[in-house]
């Protein structure tokens, strides 16, 4: 989505996991910026997005392997300030005649650099070392072993003597950390620095976002209909909105219950669109259709691809029924879309399927619309601040698209499923009680596939054994673990065990991501 009225940042994309980290951290700059891939930067297409800046992210490759990533010659040739981080460190110095060679010890993780250099308030560094050091965020195994000319050190650590080089006559810096991330505290601080030094003002809002996104639905769709998938969540609702906004009654949501919902999820979705924004809403209560075929379905990635495959079903027969709607409007989200191919079309990992990345069969005859693909969760509750969702909607936890399927590991029955959903309304009750939901990134119980023996009354037991989690994140794309209190816990396993008949053991699941992700599965 190329905006000529902002100023603009370009970010060369090699391939990271995290690259798109840096355009929020941008974002909340009010930087307006674009990740392109490598392979599309061309030294004409550099000079006709004309940026005030260049960033070149990290990436999986090593630059002293045959044939690996390289930007454009004109990047050095524009005059305005360059960025590199991690691989883009070590693309710059290879590049401008430096060298970089495979370290005998990788870093990953945590680590600290000490100052090595003029580090002052002129330059992008401004603010840093205050402690004496920089906390920062290393994942590297090649490290700069000889500098470019007119380049020099300003930051060292263990395994990274070029941890920080600068060129300042030319506005050139590299750094082997990860700005971008939340575990380098002052990351966002550099950055800020950077685009302070090429002169931004900070003209992008999402009130501009919104004004963009709707006149390039409105330029894609043009005069046909649309079809969008409403699961009810935030991120569908708010391009629903949007969408509406853009075309009106054109578009017609399907809000498809596949029997995986939370408690009277169905109702409240099914009432907020038809009531308050009148918008078009066929409610496809299809329970049975998706239940059924995923009737002794345990792998995860099976239940994913089947879910993902019966939705595209249901969608098609509905599109059908209301006269050739000829695109297919999805709320996908940038974690969608990382953890199941890279963004760029680069080497990054697939992590695990999402049911609506991947596009669509040719047989529907249908382009897919997605103005929330670039976009993180805070800035879609943004987004849908903006577009007048209400406060309590708009706050809601994620909930994934295949809903309770994966909240509930191994096979999936309809009694378990049934105390899944009446065990997670106690959680969230008991949150909301205690006003930790704002606090909260996402919370919900998920259901194990184990049966324990207790002991209630004078009674035997042998139920099913639950997990609780929740979990703080900035962007979703790391989190960490919620410390509730001991007491908060006692007493909700209490109520859990009390109030909801087939569990009778609740634990509480302290791992961060990663190594794990949010979700069960």
């Amino acid at each position: 989505m190329q905006d000529t009225s902002h100023e603009r940042l370009l970010i060369v994309d090699f391939g990271s996991q995290v690259t798109q980290l840096i355009a929020r951290r941008l974002r909340e700059a009010n930087i307006y910026c674009e990740i392109h891939p490598f392979q599309s930067v061309t030294d004409d297409s550099l000079r006709a997005f004309a940026p005030r800046a260049v960033i070149l992210s990290g990436g999986p490759a090593s630059v002293t392997a045959p044939g690996s990533p390289r930007p454009p010659k004109a990047v050095w040739e524009l005059g305005v300030p360059v960025l590199g981080i991690c691989y883009g460190q070590q693309v710059m110095m290879t590049e401008l005649g430096g060298r970089v060679e495979s370290g005998h010890e990788r870093e990953f993780g945590r680590a600290f650099v000490a100052p090595a250099g003029a580090h002052g308030e002129d330059t992008i560094f401004a603010g840093l070392f205050g402690d004496g050091r920089e906390e920062v965020w290393m994942s590297h195994g090649d490290r700069v072993t000889q500098l470019a000319p007119g380049f020099e050190v300003i930051g060292t650590s263990p395994n990274a003597p070029c941890a920080i080089v600068a060129d300042p006559a030319r506005k050139f810096f590299a750094v082997q950390f990860h700005p971008e991330v939340h575990h380098t505290p002052n990351g966002r601080r550099l950055l800020a620095n950077f685009t302070r030094l090429a002169g931004f003002t900070g003209d992008w809002t999402m009130a501009a976002y919104r004004e963009q996104a709707i006149q390039a639905i409105r330029d894609q769709v043009g005069d046909e209909k649309v079809i969008c998938g409403l699961s009810g969540g935030v991120d569908s609702s708010v391009a629903a909105v949007l969408i509406h906004e853009a075309i009106g009654d054109r578009l017609t949501c399907v809000f498809v219950d596949h029997g995986l919902l939370r408690q009277n999820e169905a109702d409240e979705v099914v009432g907020m669109f038809r009531d308050h924004y009148n918008i078009p809403l066929i409610h496809a209560d299809e329970s049975d259709l998706f239940l059924t075929a995923l009737e002794g379905v345990g792998d995860p990635e099976q239940k994913r691809k089947t879910i993902g495959k019966l939705f595209i079903e249901v969608f098609e027969k509905h599109a059908r029924s209301i006269g050739g709607a000829k695109f297919l409007a999805q709320g996908t989200l940038y974690p969608d879309v990382i953890e199941s191919v890279s963004f760029s079309g680069g080497p990054s990992v697939t992590i695990k399927s999402h049911h609506n990345v991947g596009g669509l069969p040719e047989r529907m005859d249908m382009a897919l619309v997605e103005p929330l693909r670039e976009l993180f969760k805070d800035e879609v509750r943004a987004l849908g601040r903006e577009l007048g969702l209400p406060e309590s909607f708009v706050g809601r936890h994620p909930f994934p698209g295949p809903g309770l399927a994966i909240r509930c590991p191994g096979e999936i029955t309809r009694d378990k499923l049934e105390i899944l959903r009446k065990a997670d309304a106690v959680y969230i009750d008991q949150i909301r009680k205690h006003g930790l939901y704002d606090e909260i990134w996402q919370a919900f119980v998920a259901i194990l596939p184990v049966r324990t023996v207790g002991v209630m009354g004078d009674g035997r037991t042998y139920d099913y054994a639950c997990a609780l989690r929740a979990v703080t994140s900035v962007d979703g794309m790391t989190a960490d673990y919620y410390p509730y209190t001991h007491a908060f816990l006692g007493e909700t396993a209490t109520r859990i065990i009390n109030e909801v008949h087939g569990i009778n053991r609740v634990t509480y699941d302290i791992t961060s991501k990663p190594p794990g992700t949010i979700e069960w599965e």
